[in-house]
């Protein structure tokens, strides 16, 4: 027991600064893109973006050797999940276009609280009075953040809920698909459909000329948003889930660093405060599922 136990704690420190860089690629293709909402539309970037993203991981499958069947990339619980983040691209992108990426941020933190409120609706899973009661309390943070009906209220951060939910949708299908479809492969799938339907939609609303620093931040908009799906999936299947997903949080840290330099945002007092409450909501939920889980599988060695 002993011995195993520095090799874990490696692992999980491994998997911690994968999360990390993770979620420090997520944030670098949030500010490229905001960057990019200057000159051109949402539609242009998807379909710009797309096709960096998709041949960057259409490289990366390829090396990986994760090609796989038309039968198994049609099933209907993949097009379900690309539907789901397709609607959860297009809805955050708008919203990003037009508030401080730390707003952003911080209300689509509340995600990890809607995928345990829609596992224990759709899916059935058991979810006790502490659990309800952190899910409550981290929506009432998200309620602080988006002030409705005050002064300070945006109408974006309305898209930012619609991409909550849709990521919760697709998270949730994810939970139900063929554990044999490698992650990869599902994330190709996904920028590539994302890419189709910018540019269906560019017709709709006109090309842009696009400037050298345009394009130089998608691309690095691109490769950044590859990086976070890869190094997100290594750190999943190394480290424990309760001692990896708390440093998903870190992309708060990130969005208030990179929207102060870039873009001159200062954080207000409501965000603050919403964002502490949604973080330790989503924390204390992490944790209890973390603990329960550790009580089924003692459970199960007694019997």
């Amino acid at each position: 027991m002993l011995s195993r136990s520095p090799s874990r704690l490696s692992d999980n420190v491994r998997a911690a600064l994968f999360m990390l860089a993770a979620m420090g690629g997520f944030v670098i293709n949030d500010a490229c893109t905001k960057y990019a909402t200057r000159d051109i539309d949402i539609a242009q970037i998807m379909a710009v973006r797309g096709v960096m993203a998709t041949a960057f991981l259409a490289f990366l499958a390829w090396r990986a050797g994760a090609f796989v069947g038309i039968d198994r990339v049609l099933s209907p619980r993949l097009g379900a999940r690309t539907l789901a983040d397709i609607g959860a691209t297009i809805s955050y992108l708008t919203a990003l276009a037009h508030m401080p990426m730390a707003n952003a941020s911080a209300i689509f933190q509340a995600t990890p609280l809607a995928v345990t409120l829609g596992a224990a609706l759709f899916l059935g899973e058991k979810v006790g009075w502490r659990r309800w009661c952190a899910i409550g309390t981290g929506f009432l943070g998200v309620l602080v953040i988006v002030q409705p009906g005050s002064d300070g209220f945006n109408a974006y951060s309305l898209a930012v809920l619609v991409s909550v939910a849709c990521s919760s949708m697709r998270d949730l299908v994810t939970r139900r698909m063929d554990a044999r479809l490698p992650s990869i492969t599902i994330s190709l799938v996904t920028a590539a459909a994302v890419c189709i339907v910018g540019w269906a939609w560019l017709p709709f609303v006109g090309w842009n000329p696009i400037a050298p620093d345009i394009l130089l931040a998608l691309m690095i908009g691109a490769v950044s948003i590859g990086v976070g799906y890869i190094f997100i999936v290594k750190a999943m299947r190394l480290g424990d889930m309760g001692f990896v997903a708390p440093f998903r949080y870190s992309i708060l840290l990130y969005a208030l660093l990179l929207g102060f330099v870039l873009f001159g945002d200062r954080p207000t007092v409501p965000v603050v405060v919403g964002s502490s409450i949604v973080v330790a909501s989503g924390l204390y939920t992490l944790l209890r599922e973390r603990r329960l889980g550790r009580l089924k599988v003692a459970r199960a060695q007694v019997h």
